[in-house]
């Protein structure tokens, strides 16, 4: 009896006649569509499918593993020929079936008891319990025939000499082979998964499937530039058992506009021209022909040391007040980290190599490090580490000094002011010291005491071993592209960035490029900052929408044990702990624990709630619940029936957040009762004092 790998590994499917299948049943639906030509759709869709899978080739050892891939990379891609949406989800459930029916197979001879692997080399007609052996005329004795022999004996058309035994040639015999008795081993069944699994995809045949586009706004006001992106995102809800809650899930985004680039236009070194980013912006809206009326979503984030000026709350809330309906203002080196690893293609390369790999977006002021482990962002952390962070001419007399480079000179024993002229020799130390820093807290917590000053959060999670490096933002540009031309921009970016090869090269570090670098932050903001709570959601509808920047306050409790009077002793004490005042602030009380939809826990939650927030009721401040499980609604209409909350309640699921999170909520999507949440980190105008040798985070 062959072993659980031995069966994995000699399995033999042909898949290449599989794939031919498929593309013929793609061929046969685009002949149905008249807006799609047939042969060029088939053609186009089969080579990326086969490119897809050829570079793979070297990590599948076996057919049943290149199986799998073939059945994973059908979705990516039908992706580069087809727009999420009918015709696409039609297709996916073609191949479903499809792939379905091959695993079905598979799942039952590899499971058989009786299970052999076929045979390799020349095949004996009939039985595979027949064979060839040498035969001793005299002695009346078998031998085995080597391998190589035996294929020539077959395949061979002239006489071949035998050896000898008892002086004598022998003869070639076919014999019956008698079966090997095998001692009794454990059979391990293989776990088989469903194309479902392996494709990533719930069939939609029964599922009413819908879908909403949206037109969405990322402006990023940066350090060194802005600039801003226009996508149009496809939402999917698919309602079947597996999706309760009605939940709308992005599934897609499209690049329809990228802005131009230009350098933060600012007053003095404190203040930046709001009029002259409104007018910039106001001319990006026109050139891409897209009115404020257009834009359902989207995010105004002010990053790096810009979101420290003085008037970076007014620039904010002036843009996404003015940008389109439901348009987020927001700053923090986290949720930045967050915007670039996703805008960057790192999340998504993470889920299609199945590799942990930490993305560094670095701009003028910031360095944001996010690390993604096969699709999931794991850690994000920030340091105050920038290109223009120290402003030089083609001279280099300075004309600009940020507070962390004034720190940075003074650890370094320098003095200089702005109109000095700065030695080459003396940048590259400053560079190489922010560039040491970095890379530092890359590979290891910030121990030294240059890196432990540069520090904006925490530092980043490094639990799970990272396999490959990449970089984005301005600074990336450089550390990918070659350029001689190194005060181009008026700073110390190009030296930075090459410190930074230096650093990475003598680390011995795996450095890959992203697919977006200088735009990873405002493709981000524009296309991933989006969450849908389901539409069995509990939202008073007379609570004027959009509501922003509500804190997140969560709540410890978990439904074993739960009583009113521990429910309101944990209000408030979540109150007290974000010093917020109940009756006067406005806060998002966040329930993370798993709540079952149970009558005496609604009941639980009902009075405990009342009497925890009896002065938010009486001043009808409006009660915002959010909770992690699907209990939104039910809990929603058990307040509104057995309580005197009758008004001013929203209630909201489905969410991951965490403390010191705010979010945003907007009113319903469309005609859908689906609603817009983004969720988003504040940190605006942080005093940073010469004496403080270490910033602590600072994400609130």
């Amino acid at each position: 009896m062959l072993s659980k790998k031995e069966r994995f590994d000699s399995f033999v499917i042909d898949y290449k006649s599989i794939v031919n299948a498929i593309n013929n049943y793609l061929a046969m639906y685009a002949n149905t569509k008249p807006n799609l030509d047939a042969e060029d759709f088939v053609r186009r869709f089969s080579e990326n499918y086969n490119r897809l899978i050829i570079k793979h080739t070297k990590d599948d050892k076996n057919d049943l593993s290149r199986f799998f891939r073939v059945i994973s990379l059908f979705k990516p891609a039908l992706a580069t020929v087809l727009s999420p949406g009918q015709d696409f989800d039609n297709l996916c459930n073609i191949a479903l079936r499809t792939f379905n029916v091959s695993l079905d197979r598979i799942r039952k001879q590899i499971n058989d008891t009786g299970y052999k692997a076929k045979a390799k080399g020349p095949i004996l007609p009939g039985s595979g319990s027949m064979d060839l052996q040498y035969y001793c005329t005299v002695c009346k004795k078998l031998f085995e025939i080597p391998p190589n022999m035996k294929e020539k004996l077959l395949n061979s058309d002239e006489t071949l000499d035998l050896p000898k035994h008892c002086d004598k040639p022998m003869i070639v015999k076919i014999v019956k082979m008698e079966p090997k008795i095998e001692a009794k081993e454990k059979f391990e069944k293989i776990d088989i998964p469903p194309a479902e699994l392996l494709m990533g995809y719930q069939s939609t045949d029964e599922t009413q499937a819908e879908y909403l586009k949206l037109i969405s706004v990322g402006i990023d006001i940066g350090t060194s530039t802005s600039h801003l992106i226009f996508s149009r995102l496809t939402l999917k809800r698919e309602r079947s058992f597996f999706n309760m809650s009605n939940r709308f899930f992005l599934i897609n985004r499209e690049i329809i506009y990228e802005g131009d680039i230009i350098f933060t236009p600012l007053i003095d070194q404190n203040t930046i021209d709001i009029e002259a980013i409104i007018q910039f912006c106001e001319e990006e809206y026109k050139k891409a022909k897209i009115t404020r009326d257009m834009i359902d979503t989207g995010v105004v984030i002010v990053t790096g040391e810009t979101a420290k000026k003085q008037n970076a709350v007014e620039i904010a809330d002036r843009l996404s007040s003015e940008s389109g309906k439901f348009v987020s203002a927001t700053a923090g080196p986290n949720f930045e980290a967050f915007l670039g690893i996703k805008g960057s293609g790192i999340v998504d390369l993470s889920r299609d190599r199945q590799k942990t790999i930490m993305n560094v977006d670095i701009g003028g002021g910031t360095s944001n490090i996010a690390i993604a482990s096969k699709g999931e962002v794991v850690s994000t952390s920030c340091i105050n580490v920038g290109g223009r962070l120290l402003g030089i001419d083609e001279n280099f007399k300075i004309w600009l000094i940020e507070e962390p480079t004034k720190r940075l000179m003074k650890a370094l024993r320098m003095n200089y002011q702005l109109g000095d002229t700065i030695p080459e020799e003396d940048v590259k130390k400053i560079a190489r010291a922010y560039a040491e820093a970095l890379v530092e807290v890359m590979l290891g917590d910030a121990k030294s005491p240059i890196a432990k000053m540069l520090m904006m959060t925490d530092d980043i999670d490094l639990t799970i071993p990272v396999d490959e490096y990449s970089f984005s933002g301005g600074i990336g540009e450089f550390i990918y592209n070659n350029s001689d031309s190194k005060i181009q921009y008026g700073d110390i970016g190009w030296y930075l960035a090459e410190e930074i090869k230096a650093l990475v090269k003598e680390n011995g570090m795996m450095v890959i490029e992203p697919e977006n670098k200088i735009r990873a932050t405002v493709i981000g903001a524009g296309s991933f900052s989006l969450s849908i709570s389901g539409s069995t959601c509990y939202v008073d509808e007379e609570i004027d929408l959009p509501i922003n920047n509500i804190p997140v306050l969560p709540v410890l409790v978990d439904q074993d044990n739960l009583t009113p009077e521990k429910l309101v002793k944990e209000i408030k004490r979540a109150y007290t702990q974000f010093d917020m005042v109940e009756g006067e602030d406005m806060v998002g009380l966040y329930f993370k624990e798993k709540f079952l939809p149970r009558s005496d826990l609604l009941s639980i939650f009902a009075q405990g709630i009342e009497q925890a927030l009896q002065n938010s009721i009486a001043n009808k401040i409006p009660i915002v619940l959010l909770f992690r499980s699907d209990l939104a609604k039910i809990l929603g209409l058990h307040i509104h029936r057995e309580t005197t909350i009758k008004t001013n309640l929203i209630c909201l699921d489905e969410l991951e957040l965490e403390s010191g999170d705010f979010i945003d909520i907007g009113p319903p999507l469309h005609d859908t009762k689906a609603y817009p949440v983004t969720v988003k980190s504040l940190v605006f105008n942080k005093k940073i004092s010469e004496e403080k040798s270490h910033i602590e985070n600072k994400s609130q």
